[in-house]
Parts: structure tokens; C-alpha cells; sequence
């Protein structure tokens, strides 16, 4: 197991690795499926446009889910990597994502540059304004790991129709944060190269389940044609519904 990523050590990098894969979702079952509300309509265009059958439609809806849940966790690779490199930075359990209060710097992090809607990008602004008006010494940073390009640049953004910046409210590609981190401009693009290798190591250590999909038994439990399953999982207490019937040609 050697990395020679210089800027984290060899154990550091495949411990954080492993956690993050421990984490990785591989159940999935009726309830979990239809925490979201399923829409039995949405799913029946689906099926008919695409020429698909029921059956691939929700198995789609299904990985699209545990996907989902993994991406949450690649977040939490992203984010907390930083507390192994040292020099001051860490991940706090609330606030800023990412701080340096020796360097005074404090991270907002998100995976893409266009996952903040209006209100969530004004409401993140004017932390970070009201950060540096507290702390006169203080740089706040958007970290987007994937932006439009490698930059570090004054964030501008508009809070009520007017155009707002600041010199030390910045818009940083990870890329650039990397480099601030670890004085190394090609840390990242390091890390990058040497994830497949780490991860081949890292499964191979550990015990990999397989995906446990009970959604398909479930949905038959309620009744044998999986459509009307579907209907009456989300309109079951619908007036006459009791009594529902589903023209399926695949019945």
C-alpha cells in the first residue's frame, strides 16, 4: 500500500477511503422506496413511452435512489479529507463545512456548481458576509468540486435585484482549494489519478454485499399485477380504490 500522494499519508488517505465505501448503500425495500411518495401515474408514461416493462421502470427508480444516497456520501469524502492534512484545517460538526481558523478561512462546499438554487446561494452569501464583518481577517470560500473551471475568483451575486462582492468572499474550484491547502497545484488532479488504485485496495479488504432489492416481493404481496400494486400503494385510502382494477396487457 503506497500512495506517495505527499500531501496525506498513505494510511490516512485508504482509512478515509474505506469509510466512505463502508457507508455506500446496498438495501433497498418498499418503504425505503416510497419515502419520496412514488407517483404510480409518472411511472405508467414512463413505462409506456419507453417501451419499458414495470419491472425495469422500478428497478431503475431503485438504483436511481441508492444512487442518490451515495452521492450523499461522496460528499462526505469530499468534505472530510481535509481533517487529515494538518496545518490547521478541519471539519467542524456544525457551521462552515471546512475551517482554517489559524489561516482564518472558512468553506462552504458543494459537489456542483449548479445544485444551489437562488434562495440557498443569497442565504450562503450572507453568512459569509456576516462572517467577515465579524472577523476582519477572514476569507470565506464557495468550494464547488465540480465548477465551470479551475478558478479562485471573487464570488459576485445578487441579493435582491442588486449586485453584490467582496474581495475576500471567494469562488474556488477544488482544484485551486487543493493547491491552497497543500502548496501543491496538482494535489487534486494526484488524488484523482490515484482513487482507482486506492479503491481496488480497499475493497479488496473489505467484505462487499450485493444490492438486497425486496421492493418487487413486497409490491407482490399487495397483489400479483405489480401496476395495480403501484396504484394502490399510493392511493389505497382514494374513494374506490378498494375495488380498483388495472387493464395491464402484461397480466
Amino acid at each position: 500500500m503506497s500512495y506517495n500522494l505527499g500531501f496525506i499519508q498513505d494510511e490516512d488517505i485508504f482509512n478515509h477511503v474505506k469509510e466512505t465505501v463502508e457507508q455506500y448503500r446496498f438495501k433497498i425495500n418498499l418503504t425505503e422506496f416510497n419515502n419520496n411518495i412514488i407517483d404510480p401515474i409518472k411511472l405508467t408514461f414512463d413505462s409506456k413511452v419507453y417501451g419499458k416493462s414495470y419491472e425495469d421502470i422500478i428497478e431503475a427508480e431503485c438504483i436511481r435512489q441508492i444512487d442518490k444516497t451515495n452521492s450523499n456520501h461522496i460528499g462526505y469524502f469530499h468534505q472530510n479529507i481535509f481533517k487529515y492534512l494538518g496545518d490547521g484545517w478541519e471539519v467542524p460538526s456544525q457551521g462552515y463545512d471546512v475551517i482554517n481558523e489559524k489561516k482564518n478561512i472558512f468553506v462552504e462546499l458543494k459537489n456542483k456548481h449548479n445544485t444551489m438554487n437562488s434562495a440557498s446561494s443569497q442565504k450562503t452569501y450572507m453568512k459569509m458576509q456576516s462572517t467577515i464583518l465579524k472577523n476582519d481577517k477572514a476569507t470565506c470560500m464557495l468550494v464547488e468540486v465540480i465548477a465551470k473551471k479551475s478558478q479562485n475568483t471573487t464570488w459576485v451575486t445578487s441579493l435582491d435585484g442588486q449586485q453584490y462582492s467582496h474581495e475576500r468572499i471567494r469562488r474556488v474550484s477544488i482544484d485551486k482549494f487543493y493547491e491552497i491547502v497543500t502548496a501543491d497545484t496538482f494535489a487534486f488532479k494526484k488524488m484523482c489519478e490515484k482513487l482507482p488504485l486506492i479503491l481496488d485496495d480497499v475493497v479488496s479488504s473489505i467484505k462487499r454485499g450485493k444490492i438486497e432489492n425486496s421492493v418487487f416481493a413486497e409490491l407482490n404481496n399487495i397483489s400479483p399485477n405489480i401496476l395495480k400494486s403501484l396504484f394502490l400503494l399510493s392511493f389505497n385510502k382514494y374513494d374506490g380504490f378498494d375495488s380498483f382494477e388495472v387493464l395491464n396487457e402484461e397480466e
